[in-house]
């Protein structure tokens, strides 16, 4: 078996697309929807590449669009992003808005035959992800989610020792990250009318209606969009960082999601008028395993050398792995006489860039018709991990999961899986 295949796990039958004749490359025509941060760096990963051309974009906050504008000087501009999805010289369209809207956008892609790249988390809640899923496999489409530490190759060989057993049985994993924001954090500001040429109520789309407010919106050149700290919008650092790690501990563990969760945290420090918590303890239960995901927003002393990473605790050795790099931390002297079946000290470094070879990833999916590394499944099932964290967190129980019919026994936490849209959006395949 190959890398790819193995890595992938990929169930599609290859199919050359047809309006290709032999030897011929397909040039993918692409759209972009919110064109931030993220979805700069994706449309520059695109534009690098010469089977990609970016068509559309479609922005509405007027200084993101000029940067984009200045990137693809002729892509056609889209006030309105149902426009850009139902344009027929379209083949695919990234997504990188606020995440309450990733979930709507993917699913009318779907159903206008766009194979999609979405940035994670795929949704605000488990409701929507499974919505997304079933999108993509009713209209037969690609759907890439911006995991990309899935296409790294270090994260690929770590993912292959553990599958190989090499560092023995895995009892627990840890995942954190560890921020150092000041107690007055991203402020207060007052509500008010919103930037010139913003239009708010598009913004806030399906979400509930709110006034404008500088940190709902949330663009801020030096830090995280501060859309990230509102339930209506997103869910804190636990569904922004929290999806990478539990995605690479699901790849790698080969499991679809925890079969118990519980969680602890609050808004302990933060003085700012954010609504997700500062800190946060989640503690998930597999069948043969534990995993926690610990953040602190106002205190980054760690008690290991890095901010942020995943590792993994076997029989044989511990694996510390984070964007940087991977590294072999061997067991210590047992207690019985004898070092049997201890792993030598090993390390390794990222070799590639991830955004490009995840866009390689989706390019490849797209003309081979195949599953992409990021799958949609993988994607719903890494947001749905840590989505339960937040619910578990907020219903303050402990929460059973059954991580195949996705369903729980526990009434108070099933009111989190789920929530209406505001009129007139609706969710619908």
């Amino acid at each position: 078996m190959d890398r790819r295949h193995f890595l992938h796990t990929a169930g599609a039958a290859a199919a050359a697309a047809p309006q290709l004749l032999r030897g011929q490359q397909k040039v993918f025509r692409i759209g972009f929807i919110g064109l931030g941060r993220r979805g700069l760096d994706n449309m520059q990963a695109a534009l690098k590449r010469e089977d990609c051309q970016v068509v559309a974009i479609c922005e509405i906050y007027p200084p993101n669009l000029e940067k984009a504008r200045k990137l693809a000087p002729d892509a056609k501009v889209y006030p309105d992003f149902r426009d850009l999805i139902a344009a027929p010289d379209i083949d695919a369209i990234c997504i990188a808005t606020p995440d309450h809207w990733h979930a709507y956008m993917s699913v009318e892609a779907c159903k206008a035959g766009k194979d999609v790249y979405v940035e994670k988390p795929i949704s605000v809640t488990v409701h929507e992800g499974q919505m997304m899923v079933q999108a993509a496999r009713k209209y037969d489409r690609v759907v890439q989610v911006g995991t990309q530490q899935r296409s790294g190759d270090h994260f690929q060989h770590v993912v292959e020792m553990i599958r190989a057993d090499e560092i023995g049985d895995i009892s627990f994993v840890r995942t954190w990250n560890y921020g150092n924001s000041y107690p007055e954090g991203i402020g207060n500001p007052p509500d008010g009318p919103p930037p010139e040429g913003l239009d708010w109520d598009m913004w806030l789309g399906p979400a509930p209606e709110r006034p404008f407010n500088a940190n709902r919106f949330g663009i801020d050149p030096n830090a995280f969009s501060h859309f990230r700290w509102f339930w209506d919008y997103a869910g804190g650092m636990m569904t922004d960082w929290g999806v990478h790690l539990l995605d690479i501990v699901l790849w790698a563990t080969d499991q679809p999601g925890p079969t118990s969760v519980m969680a602890l945290g609050d808004k302990y420090v933060l003085q700012d008028n954010r609504e997700t918590p500062d800190t946060i303890v989640a503690t998930y239960e597999f069948p043969s395993f534990a995993c926690t995901y610990e953040n602190r927003v106002c205190n980054a002393q760690s008690m290991f050398k890095q901010g942020y990473g995943i590792l993994f605790h076997g029989t044989k050795g511990t694996l510390f792995v984070d964007r940087a790099r991977w590294e072999i931390l061997p067991e210590t002297e047992r207690v019985e006489t004898g070092s049997r079946d201890r792993m030598a000290a090993a390390q390794g470094k990222a070799g590639n860039n991830s955004t490009a070879a995840h866009w390689e990833d989706f390019v490849t999916a797209m003309r081979d018709r195949t599953k992409p590394v990021s799958d949609i499944l993988e994607g719903h099932r890494s947001t749905t991990a840590a989505l339960l964290g937040n619910v578990a967190m907020r219903s303050r129980q402990r929460m059973n999961w059954d991580p195949v019919a996705e369903t729980t026994d526990n009434d108070e936490a099933r009111t989190y899986l789920r929530r209406d849209y505001r009129p007139p959006w609706k969710l619908e395949l």
